[in-house]
Parts: C-alpha cells; sequence; structure tokens
C-alpha cells in the first residue's frame, strides 16, 4: 500500500530561540499532534513546539 496519498494536516512546528522554524512531524490528527508535541516538550531542553493545520491544495 503507498501513503503518498495519506492525508496528514497537523503539522508540529519546532520553534528555535532565534525564530527559525523546523517541521517535525504531520499527524492525522490534532490529538496527535498534541501528544508529540507534549512528548517532545517534556524531554528537558525547552522548545518552543507549535501545532499547525498545513495549507490545502486544491486539485
Amino acid at each position: 500500500m503507498n501513503d503518498a496519498g495519506a492525508r496528514l494536516p497537523w503539522l508540529v512546528v519546532r520553534q528555535d530561540d532565534n525564530g527559525n522554524r523546523y517541521r517535525v512531524g504531520a499527524y492525522a490528527t490534532r490529538a496527535e499532534a498534541q501528544q508529540k508535541a507534549d512528548q517532545l516538550e517534556n524531554r528537558g531542553h525547552k522548545q518552543l513546539y507549535l501545532i499547525e493545520q498545513a495549507a490545502t491544495r486544491q486539485p
């Protein structure tokens, strides 16, 4: 099965101290994205993790 067409509209984005942003992952639900962001925040090194909805493309 090919997951290339899978819809993963929720992003976890890490923002560093300089304001640079990096996509950490994409998830099917907001709850999954929030769970990942919480896991990353609990690692100890304090970074800002944001949950964002990906822009949707029109076919």
